[in-house]
């Protein structure tokens, strides 16, 4: 009996090049979201030493609390129209409008609000420990708002670097609540909802860019933050580092890191990404030496080597798969 060759392998078919074309550009986008988390990351890690270097203290006040936290999104408001107009960005669609608002409360007005009546009672590392917690916030906000499910390991050690920012917190701290404590809780709840609600805008097939997004947010709230720039601004003479910290917090903190943290949020994954925030607490304790003259304790080192293990083996958990957008 004549044995017939085998036939040859046949080549991959189109839909299967088309998949790993799919699969790799994910990992892409991927691993540049979190390298731009990373980015917005360090931004917002100077804010809180930079609002008490602008807002200064009970004991000795700078710019006046109100009109740094409202007045710094006056000016990035009126970039981000400068912006929309030169790049001739679309309005938003009417979808989008419920979340925009949303983000304008949480990101715009609640956060920083609440944060500027904070640091005048605490200290920036104090308040730098307790808003280590936004990492977890976000990733619960994300669950349930954009339907992402995390294994059980993510959450583990999510919940082990937010105990380690309490047992921080507790031990740097006052060792009671105050008042400061409990603003920066409300700020803390009142950003995670605005991060979430500003990337779910940026990250479906219909959204806006994070750019756009974030520059859409600012102009919205234009009506409430430009009468707070101008009518709160000091008539007295104030000391340039107050202004300096009011320009960082007004051009970066507001409007420039966003533009990183919504792209590695919408790229990277509403969960993982949330997840490199761990490490913006102790960034911020290590900026309010050199900015503040704030003591460095030698276990602060201990905590941030702690932490950091967290957000490195809280990555390698499943934590849900974002949608890309083109």
């Amino acid at each position: 009996m004549r044995l017939e060759p085998e036939p040859a392998l046949p080549l991959p078919a189109p839909a299967s090049a088309a998949a790993h074309a799919v699969a790799d550009e994910h990992a892409r986008r991927s691993r540049a979201g979190l390298w731009l988390g990373v980015l917005g990351m360090l931004i917002f890690a100077g804010t809180i030493p930079m609002t008490r270097l602008a807002a200064g203290s009970q004991e000795a006040p700078r710019l006046p609390a109100v009109f740094v936290a409202i007045g710094r999104a006056g000016v990035a408001g009126l970039l981000s129209m400068a912006y929309l107009l030169a790049t001739r960005a679309p309005w938003p669609r009417r979808q989008h409008w419920p979340m925009l608002l949303l983000t304008v409360f949480g990101n715009v007005l609640g956060w920083p609000l609440l944060l500027g009546l904070a640091v005048r009672r605490v200290d920036a590392m104090h308040a730098a420990v307790i808003t280590g917690l936004m990492p977890l916030a976000t990733a619960a906000v994300g669950a349930l708002l954009l339907h992402q499910r995390p294994s059980r390991g993510f959450w583990g050690f999510a919940l082990l670097g937010a105990a380690l920012v309490v047992a921080f917190a507790a031990w740097s701290g006052a060792g009671r609540p105050q008042l400061g404590d409990l603003l920066l809780v409300g700020a803390v709840i009142a950003s995670s909802i605005g991060y979430i609600t500003g990337v779910r805008v940026s990250s479906g097939p219909d959204g806006m860019t994070p750019e756009q997004t974030i520059s859409w947010v600012l102009v919205l709230a234009l009506p409430v933050t430009l009468p707070v720039l101008v009518t709160q601004w000091p008539g007295e003479a104030v000391p340039a580092s107050a202004w300096a910290g009011f320009a960082y917090v007004a051009l970066f903190s507001m409007w420039m890191g966003f533009f990183a943290w919504y792209r590695g949020l919408a790229w990277g994954g509403t969960l993982r990404v949330s997840q490199v925030q761990l490490l913006q607490p102790f960034i911020s304790i290590l900026l309010a030496v050199p900015l503040l003259g704030e003591r460095l304790r030698p276990a602060t080192l201990g905590f941030s080597v702690a932490v950091m293990a967290c957000v490195y083996l809280g990555r390698r958990m499943p934590a849900g798969a974002p949608r890309l957008r083109p």
